[in-house]
């Protein structure tokens, strides 16, 4: 089959004169060679055409990419190939929480793209993919046919204020901070001293769940505005220590805490 393998520069310089800005280049027909060992050829030759090219590496995370793979491209698989169900969505995201912390601008953990409006997961279910992936920094690569988006896709896919959380440029990834059962508090830090958090509920039933500022990385006794990403409204409860919220079974809350000055 045909193949880059060997002729990297040749390959390169076509895609500059294409004017393509995204590789995403597969680790099939190798030569028997280490992820590792194969990938610096192309990551030379992309930079050698001086065109910037965003270069995805895709090893399906057999060598844990995140853990070398800076050094050659932009983004890297962490995960095997994702489906359109619930079971497959959150293992590729508890499997590309655990490289949280080799995430950062210029080079991001992959956790494959995006299922959202192919029909396999409910709606609130995709809320929760999508808001993973945007907290997690990941690229948000449309998976589905843009062709034929329905409303209720669309509304996902293009909600600003979640994808600005994706594309805040302190780029620190999400971690899980609290785990109890079947929920869970995810967050990470943003410019401008504000914290996302994304309260997860993986059960068949509703639960209350919290964010104790403790766990978060908020200074004690702090007050904050919470904005609902999802309703696209800013809370009039102001909060102290911590937040929580009633969540629909499969489903998540999106909050963007910002610290109010002492006089409020």
């Amino acid at each position: 089959m045909p193949g880059s393998l060997g002729h990297e520069q040749k390959d390169a310089e076509t895609f500059a004169s294409w004017g393509i800005d995204y590789l995403k280049y597969d680790n099939c027909n190798n030569g028997d060679l280490k992820p590792m060992k194969r990938y610096p050829a192309m990551s030379r030759a992309l930079m050698s055409t001086g065109r910037p090219i965003f270069l995805s590496l895709c090893e399906w995370g057999d060598m844990h990419p995140a853990l070398w793979a800076d050094k050659l491209g932009n983004s890297w698989r962490t995960t095997m190939d994702i489906n359109d169900s619930w079971e497959s969505m959150v293992s590729r995201a508890d499997q590309n929480e655990v490289y949280a912390e080799h995430a950062r601008p210029g080079g991001w953990n992959d956790p494959d793209m995006l299922e959202v409006g192919n029909g396999g997961m409910s709606n609130d279910e995709y809320i929760v993919h999508f808001s993973l992936w945007a907290a997690s920094k990941a690229p948000l690569l449309i998976g589905c046919d843009v062709r034929n988006l329905s409303k209720e896709t669309l509304a996902i896919l293009g909600n600003e204020e979640v994808i600005a959380v994706n594309q805040d440029p302190l780029g620190v990834q999400a971690k899980k901070v609290r785990m109890e059962g079947d929920h869970e508090v995810w967050t990470a830090p943003l410019s401008g001293y504000r914290t996302v958090v994304v309260l997860l509920n993986r059960s068949p039933e509703f639960r209350i769940i919290t964010a104790q500022w403790d766990d978060i990385g908020i200074p004690p006794k702090t007050v904050v505005e919470a904005r609902d990403l999802w309703k696209h409204a800013t809370l009039e409860k102001r909060f102290v220590n911590k937040v929580k919220a009633n969540v629909r079974p499969h489903a998540c809350k999106m909050f963007l805490l910002t610290p109010l000055p002492l006089s409020e």
